[in-house]
């Protein structure tokens, strides 16, 4: 009987470490396979944006979407921007947008206004029935006010293009095509989760939104903190070399166009508790001078395990754009 109970004793000290290293391989994988999807999600959206949206006479604008809301301060990335409800404590919400046309980021030059919404441009032929446009002036006003309008047919034989909404004085101002399904992207760690929303299709800025999923939609869970960084062409003559990274967002146009670069990172968490602390220290990456991971909001922080991913990601549209003229 006493040899017998030995070896269970053995068997079951053998069974509890097996299944210990077991459990922390899965968190492991759950960790790394979330953050890994998530990032992903960010990169692809943050590497195109700004398309469409870069020339000097329109970045920086305020934009009255569809809706009737109106988005503050276009830009390709905004981190933290001021109509986004705040996410989990210590971690930061990012709003990305961009166009998807075949037409010149620059715009088409206008020079005709036949009509209140009939306009005659340079390529009638790159523009479509509902591809959405933003028409600018010659020269970009103070304070910039623009509106997202829509395309109701193009004509190639006169090159005229009609618009939904008449904008007058914009002969030789600027169409700027967006294209026929734009982006205007929030994003925000909700409740340990990843979550995003179309700006375009609802009004993200409203504190009553938050928590609904048909709004804020859930991308990956176990998402426990993004932090962001911006990367500034600080120093002497633009050349969209990234000279300081800070979290100062632009006011300016010029400011926008300088900031050709943004870094990340973010943090993924296990499933699964521990039965004791098995992180000692929140992780760090190379933003936590000014943006640190902070994680001991988030209860029994410690009997989680976590993964941190961290990229520096270019803005190519601007980069693209080159130097400006006055920046």
């Amino acid at each position: 009987m006493v040899i017998g109970l030995l070896g269970f004793l053995v068997i079951m000290q053998v069974f509890s470490f097996s299944e210990t290293r077991n459990k922390a391989t899965i968190a492991g994988d759950d960790a790394q396979n979330g953050g890994a999807i998530a990032l992903y999600g960010l990169q692809r959206d943050i590497r195109v944006s700004g398309f469409g949206i870069t020339a000097s006479t329109i970045i920086g604008c305020n934009l009255v979407l569809p809706g009737g809301w109106t988005l503050n301060s276009l830009a390709p990335v905004t981190i933290n921007h001021a109509s986004i409800p705040a996410g989990d404590p210590n971690t930061d919400t990012l709003l990305i947008a961009y166009g998807n046309s075949n037409s010149t980021a620059e715009g088409d030059v206008i020079t005709a206004q036949p009509g209140g919404a009939v306009y005659t441009v340079q390529t009638p032929t790159s523009f479509k029935a509902n591809d959405s446009v933003i028409t600018q002036a010659q020269a970009r006003p103070t304070p910039c006010n623009l509106t997202l309008n829509s395309v109701d047919n193009a004509d190639a034989g006169s090159g005229n293009v009609t618009l939904i909404i008449p904008v007058a004085g914009m002969s030789n101002g600027t169409l700027f095509n967006l294209g026929p399904s734009p982006k205007v992207q929030a994003y925000a760690i909700r409740n340990s989760t990843l979550t995003a929303c179309d700006y375009l299709a609802n009004d993200c800025s409203l504190g009553a939104n938050i928590g609904n999923n048909a709004i804020w939609v859930p991308i990956a869970s176990n998402i426990v903190s993004l932090r962001a960084d911006y990367g500034h062409d600080a120093a002497g003559p633009m050349d969209s070399i990234v000279t300081v990274y800070n979290r100062t967002t632009p006011t300016t146009d010029c400011g926008w166009l300088r900031a050709p670069a943004i870094r990340i990172a973010l943090v993924s968490r296990s499933n699964q508790r521990d039965g004791s602390a098995v992180t000692v220290t929140a992780p760090t990456w190379s933003g936590s001078a000014t943006a640190p991971i902070i994680l001991s909001g988030n209860a029994n922080w410690q009997s989680y395990r976590y993964k941190t991913f961290e990229t520096l990601i270019p803005i190519r549209n601007l980069t693209w754009q080159g130097a400006t003229s006055g920046c």
